[in-house]
């Protein structure tokens, strides 16, 4: 798929809790199909000490409307850059980038989405996706405490939503495989989040018989496949998540589950 350089302007910037930014970018010019899944390289320009831009995943696209979402979670001199943007400010970006997700043959399919943490960002690009084929996902989403539990109005309008917090705080108390929507049948899992996290959804579908793809989060440099800082073991040898990925199927990958 062909990459587009774009220049975009901050349409809005809401902090959704102490460290997770919704940045909204209105594009110039028209937004280039993306498949849910696939990432953007940003450009920082308001730090003199960040060379290299910052991959984030595409959290919503709106062609028609010609804006993105992403969801930024602040955490180092790069992304604390892209959280003090204003509205109005420029933004040079790089898209669509990596692999996505593989959709269904058919919208009747019973789907399950699994997300933790800032990890939930592709997964409502896909869920919305899924929505406009006729499927109506099951989506559950995670995290330590209910301020990491984002979005969820936005995800409610594509699917069934059901939430899990380690402490109790928001929904089910435990893990996102603790919760019992478990007890439901489902034809095939996508799933996005912490490593562990991903590894543990990957062994209860390959326990049930039930195809999984996983979202890897794996760090990255370049973001076009030029610098293998990426690289993850597969089962064809060393792939980069950047263009190989970020979306393997979980039977792809060398994870001991």
């Amino acid at each position: 798929m062909k990459k587009h350089h774009l220049q975009a302007e901050v349409a809005s910037r809401r902090m959704l809790n102490n460290d997770t930014l919704l940045l909204k970018l209105a594009v110039s010019g028209q937004l280039p199909p993306v498949q849910a899944g696939q990432f953007a390289e940003v450009l920082v320009e308001n730090a003199s000490d960040v060379f290299l831009r910052r991959p984030f995943s595409i959290h919503f696209a709106d062609a028609e409307h010609g804006t993105l979402w992403f969801l930024i979670r602040r955490v180092g001199k790069g992304s604390e850059a892209l959280c003090r943007l204003e509205e109005g400010d420029k933004v040079d970006v790089l898209l669509p980038l990596g692999h996505g997700f593989d959709l269904p043959a058919r919208g009747d399919e019973k789907v399950l989405l699994v997300g933790g943490g800032v990890g939930m960002a592709p997964l409502l690009l896909l869920a919305s996706q899924l929505h406009q084929m006729g499927c109506r996902p099951t989506i559950v989403l995670g995290g330590k405490t209910q301020a990491d539990l984002v979005q969820l109005d936005c995800f409610r309008q594509y699917g069934e939503v059901c939430l899990a917090t380690e402490d109790g705080s928001m929904g089910a108390r435990g893990f996102v495989t603790q919760h019992p929507v478990w007890n439901e049948s489902f034809s095939r899992i996508y799933t996005c989040g912490p490593t562990p996290m991903m590894k543990a959804v990957a062994a209860l579908a390959k326990s049930r018989g039930i195809p999984c793809q996983v979202s890897l989060e794996n760090h990255m440099a370049c973001g076009i496949g030029v610098c293998l800082c990426c690289v993850e073991s597969t089962v064809r040898g060393h792939e980069r998540v950047c263009t190989e990925g970020p979306v393997f199927n979980v039977e792809d990958l060398q994870w001991q589950i």
